[in-house]
């Protein structure tokens, strides 16, 4: 039955399913050293790109001393492996896909979030090197949208690219009677949406009181093994229910998770449980919707327009970190920073969070494409002792964060 659902369903989209082979890698020169665990292959990302802005090495190249120049100094986007799948590397800077979903339109001046438009941004953030997209299966039409992409690409594309997308149980049916079968059509739903294989799956419970969750992610490590998928994350768990999984021989790639200058919940054991069994960090909510950001530098509360779910999502945050005026404070800190490295708040505030231990990459959502020939120039940033100093004594002027990851949000903890 479920083999059925799944193939009325490819048919009714007309996608085929196929599996992402992994990239062919010739090497033009080593980059720069970004993080302690990147091997001795990393790749440069320039020889990758493609599209109308991209510089390919081929005749199409360019071939004026002018050009040359300016291409060579342009800023190289980075990447990071995920230490538990050989092999497999993501962009240093990720797109993020759940502006996607429907509900972030905002200003309806600047708003490419569906349809046509976003299907052509895609090509504006690969030419920047950002070659990892992130969604889920409860994105809206997120996955149908990047298979669209997939789809229209020039030969060769989809093995340029990393997809991530995530497999959610929600609803108390759904995880009481977790099944391998169940899993397996999640996953092939998702696939099929795609319109490939999914390169890493990201598993999230809706709650801890159906406590099934160790079944589930064992039933979805069979099919990682089975060729379904290629690694295994998770989203949104605590370290208690995460050592549950491992503890039963569950392998993770990956844990996507909040993690900001305003939410460092991470560095209450989550950071160091992962770092001890090689799963990667990815962390989202890096610029809080926006909110760090110089749209908001010096403006009063009654000026910030919660016109996006992101936004609404993590201004209560603001308050938990230290308040509306301590926020400001941060602001300015993180001003003071970017113009003495000219450049953008965001760019300090996603910087500091990809530097700390254990990130492999970030997760920036976007409305438009407008900043996406940035993300490597994030990726490159160096921030000094004085900047980190700087930070770091605002931070040590908010509220620590108690909790572990996620339990405020389920009611189980404090921030």
């Amino acid at each position: 039955f479920a083999a059925s659902c799944l193939a009325d369903h490819i048919e009714m989209m007309g996608l085929a399913v196929r599996g992402a082979s992994a990239p062919t890698i010739t090497r033009t020169r080593r980059r720069a050293h970004v993080s302690a665990a990147l091997p001795d292959n990393a790749v440069d990302r320039r020889s990758m790109l493609m599209g109308s802005g991209a510089l390919l090495l081929s005749s199409s190249a360019p071939s004026t001393l002018p050009q040359l120049a300016a291409a060579q100094a342009a800023p190289v986007m980075p990447t990071a492996p995920l230490p538990n799948v050989p092999g497999l590397e993501v962009s240093r800077v990720i797109k993020g896909c759940w502006q996607l979903s429907g509900a972030h339109k905002g200003d309806p001046a600047t708003d490419r979030t569906s349809g046509k438009a976003a299907v052509e941004d895609f090509d504006a953030f690969v030419n920047a090197g950002v070659t990892t997209f992130d969604a889920a299966d409860h994105y809206g039409p997120a996955e149908l949208l990047i298979g669209r992409y997939l789809a229209q690409g020039q030969p060769g594309l989809r093995d340029r690219l990393q997809i991530m997308t995530k497999v959610c149980v929600f609803d108390s049916v759904g995880m009481a009677t977790v099944s391998r079968a169940s899993m397996d059509l999640a996953v092939a739903t998702c696939a099929a949406r795609l319109g490939t294989r999914p390169d890493n799956v990201q598993f999230y419970w809706g709650s801890y009181d159906i406590p099934r969750y160790v079944d589930a992610a064992k039933y979805l490590a069979e099919g990682q093994a089975a060729g379904n998928f290629r690694a295994l994350g998770v989203t949104n768990f605590d370290v208690k229910r995460m050592a549950q999984m491992t503890d039963a021989g569950v392998t993770l790639a990956s844990n996507q998770l909040q993690y900001s200058l305003l939410d460092r919940r991470p560095e209450n054991g989550m950071a160091q449980f992962c770092l001890d069994r090689g799963i990667a960090l990815l962390p989202y909510g890096v610029l809080a919707g926006g909110l760090l950001s110089e749209k908001y530098l010096g403006a009063p509360p009654s000026s910030v327009k919660l016109d996006t779910v992101s936004k609404r999502k993590y201004a209560p945050v603001i308050g938990e970190a230290g308040g509306f005026e301590w926020y400001q404070r941060l602001l300015r800190a993180l001003d003071g920073i970017a113009k003495k490295h000219d450049t953008t708040i965001s760019n300090v505030a996603a910087k500091w969070v990809l530097d700390r231990p254990g990130v492999a990459g970030v997760i920036l959502g976007a409305r438009n494409a407008s900043h996406a020939a940035d993300a490597p120039v994030l990726a490159n940033l160096q921030l000094d002792e004085a900047d980190k100093a700087a930070i770091s004594e605002v931070l040590a002027a908010g509220k620590k964060p108690k909790g572990d990851c996620y339990q405020w949000e389920r009611g189980l903890g404090p921030f």
